[in-house]
């Protein structure tokens, strides 16, 4: 294109729009004095073919309509304006800027390159950020790709699992199938790949809903991570909030990545799983005032970033990432909404997972459930009906906010996981804590008006240890991530077992993978919904490594050749996945009563002591409990299926035993039915549902070992 006519073009949508005949631009800065396109040769991505400037403003929008303009068309953005630090103000045109609309970028940030706005050179110079640099960053930075947006849909309809029966199942696109056997080469590690058919089978026979993935957003990797050789292989350093990671492509076209994530999305749905999002809107991949200026901090800094009042030079930083979005600017709040909206409408996602999410609550008094973001998902028509789960922390004072989110929300319970982890420790003082996490969580959600669903159950997840990891590390063992093991979170509450690392005693051997079945068991069996993370359903391990985020490699990815002891471990978890799915007591849609309902033989809820009495409140507070049972019963639920009938299943009554020994216990004397069936024994790996044990019979649990009990819904 060698000529071509500005015209005034509109203010919206935002970004680069193609209508069939050019190409609309708009792009929001307050305080901008004016902003430029720059064009660049697809076939030469460095080469800047034409520049031209947007001479309308409406609504603090710069806007342009170009005509003849065609999709596959690369661009960038310079801002003009003051370049004056101390007033937060980092407007610098030589420096080419992302669109923060763009739908695919093509090329990647050269953190050589002149891609800081400053000119200082000594990285320990306080105020090396106050001068600003001449030398141009195109040939570091990637190019935003101008995006037909034709996909033939075929009718994909979202599966729309109700929050009671999903199971979700967080994984890396590029590591779960990087090293698997039946994914063809070119497609390992890819959206493709993830799509692949034989994925797709190992996700069903898990009773997988939906899966979790971990950020797929474009991203950038931090410039002392490329020093030492490494990468942000998990992708929590954002620059474009719509375009998916072309790192995750196996075509390698200019926007073929779009193209690939909806196809994966919809082979998905075809299987019936879900796709959520790992979103990281808390910060980006700019930084702190020494950060590179890409997108945001050149664009309009004060509007999409949080900066301090007394010196608006400097961020407020809640995320421990050296900038926080600014959730209280209308246009940066705008972004999050346009975006989340477009992954649900364009490109069909159901759901997100906000990493951070007490930073988007911050209001500038502080947290706040009532803030404006969580304002903006709550009215809105598409985002209020789709999946919200809030990882409820951040790093800034008052951070920790599990059970604090709004109504609309689940949220990742950290107390459950460290609670469990606790309890099959052996520590002290754990009975009334475990009590409330097997049962939803009643004191952290029932309050605010939510169900036992709110609580999104995890034993483990992408950041901290694997489950393997879990029961055979005392320690974090992060050296390969070359921070002198300085990294990582220090209290894991984990157990190693006796032994530090991997062993050939068979005993210690042997406590380890029942530990582990007894947490798997523990995550089915509670009420809310379970989380597992990729590759713990096998044993994968990450040789105590606790932050991996910089690993991309087998040290991280899913290995998919198994043992014949990781073959049993995950046969055991298909196994209590089909139990919950097909035990209607285990998947509760309202909040234990501890009372009988309808006119039930059986109360919904009944603890019980090892001596086969009910528990009392003293029970509950006495330091050493370890050992305790609780009845489930199937002639008590409180609920309706869709069609309005009364739900009725099998009782279940459950034994566990975290002491070192084992322990008798007394079952109920319940004068109906037949002898109670034992369908999970952690003990084993196999089916132990030929055991059977009559009514006030007794039965021995071995130590640190859990057993579920059941009595058949037809024989009440």
């Amino acid at each position: 294109m060698k000529k071509a006519e500005v015209l005034p073009g509109r203010p919206f949508p935002l970004g680069a729009t193609y209508d069939g005949e050019g190409v609309n631009f708009a792009v929001f800065s307050e305080h901008a004095k004016r902003i430029e396109v720059c064009l660049f040769d697809p076939d030469h991505p460095t080469q800047e073919i034409r520049r031209f400037p947007l001479l309308e403003t409406t609504y603090q929008v710069w806007h342009g309509y170009v005509p003849g303009l065609k999709p596959g068309m690369l661009y960038g953005l310079r801002a003009h304006g003051p370049y004056e630090p101390k007033k937060g103000l980092r407007f610098n045109p030589h420096k080419l800027l992302v669109d923060p609309y763009a739908r695919a970028l093509h090329g990647k940030v050269e953190v050589s390159a002149p891609v800081y706005a400053y000119r200082g050179v000594d990285e320990n110079d306080k105020d090396a950020d106050l001068t600003m640099d001449t030398r141009d960053s195109a040939a570091g930075v990637p190019k935003a790709v101008v995006l037909a947006g034709d996909f033939d849909w075929e009718g994909d309809r979202p599966p729309a699992t109700p929050w009671h029966r999903s199971l979700l199942y967080e994984l890396h696109v590029k590591g779960f199938t990087k090293l698997h056997p039946a994914v063809p080469a070119p497609l390992r590690g890819t959206y493709a790949g993830l799509a692949h058919p034989a994925v797709l089978e190992h996700l069903q026979r898990l009773g997988v809903t939906a899966v979790e993935l971990l950020p797929i957003h474009a991203s950038v990797d931090e410039s002392f991570l490329v020093k030492k050789g490494l990468t942000n292989y998990w992708g929590y350093n954002t620059l474009g909030y719509f375009a998916p990671d072309a790192r995750y492509s196996a075509s390698g076209s200019l926007g073929g990545q779009v193209t690939e994530f909806k196809q994966m999305v919809k082979a998905l749905h075809r299987a019936g799983i879900e796709v959520i999002l790992d979103v990281v809107y808390n910060h980006t991949c700019e930084g702190n005032h020494l950060g590179p200026t890409l997108s945001f901090k050149g664009l309009d800094n004060g509007a999409y970033y949080r900066l301090t009042e007394k010196d608006p030079r400097f961020y407020l930083d809640f995320t421990g990432c050296g900038n926080s979005w600014n959730a209280t600017h209308p246009y940066a709040l705008k972004l999050v909404a346009d975006s989340l909206r477009y992954w649900v409408e364009e490109m069909h996602v159901d759901g997100f997972r906000f990493d951070l999410a007490t930073t988007l609550g911050r209001d500038r008094g502080g947290y706040d459930t009532r803030a404006a973001f969580f304002q903006i998902l709550h009215q809105d028509p598409v985002l209020s009906r789709v999946k919200l789960i809030a990882e409820p922390w951040d790093v800034g004072d008052f951070g920790y906010q599990v059970g604090n989110f709004p109504v609309l929300w689940g949220e990742w319970n950290g107390k459950y996981r460290d609670t469990i982890r606790r309890y099959w420790k052996g520590d002290d003082r754990q009975a009334a804590e475990i009590g409330y996490r097997l049962t939803g969580s009643s004191d952290l959600f029932a309050l605010s008006g939510r169900r036992p669903t709110a609580s999104v159950n995890f034993v483990t997840a992408h950041d901290g240890f694997t489950l393997h990891d879990l029961v055979t590390f005392g320690e974090k063992h992060n050296e390969a991530n070359l921070e002198s093991n300085r990294d990582g979170a220090n209290d894991n509450h984990s157990w190693n077992c006796g032994v530090e690392g991997e062993t050939a005693d068979a005993a210690v051997n042997a406590l380890r993978e029942q530990q582990k079945r007894n947490f798997i068991a523990t995550l089915f069996i509670s009420q809310g919904v379970p989380m597992l993370v990729a590759g713990d359903e096998m044993g994968r391990t990450q040789q105590g490594n606790n932050n991996a985020y910089c690993q991309d490699n087998a040290l991280s990815w899913v290995n998919w050749t198994l043992s014949a002891r990781q073959q049993e471990m995950l046969e055991f978890t298909q196994r209590m996945s089909r139990l919950r799915r097909e035990q209607p007591v285990l998947s509760k849609r309202r909040f234990f009563r501890g009372a009988h309902i309808w006119d039930s033989e059986l109360k919904d809820l009944a603890w019980f002591r090892p001596d086969g009495n009910e528990m009392r409140k003293e029970d509950w507070e006495k330091p050493y409990v370890r050992s305790l049972s609780f009845l489930l019963g199937g002639d008590a639920i409180a609920a309706l299926d869709d069609q309005g009938h009364r739900i009725v299943g099998d009782t279940l009554l459950v034994l566990s035993n975290a002491h070192h020994e084992p322990m008798t216990f007394l079952l109920p004397a319940i004068e109906w039915g037949a002898d109670w069936e034992r369908v999970v024994d952690t003990t084993v790996s196999g089916d132990c549902s030929h055991i059977h044990t009559p009514a006030g019979g007794k039965i021995q649990v071995a130590g640190r070992s859990l057993v579920v009990l059941r009595r058949p819904a037809t024989e009440l």
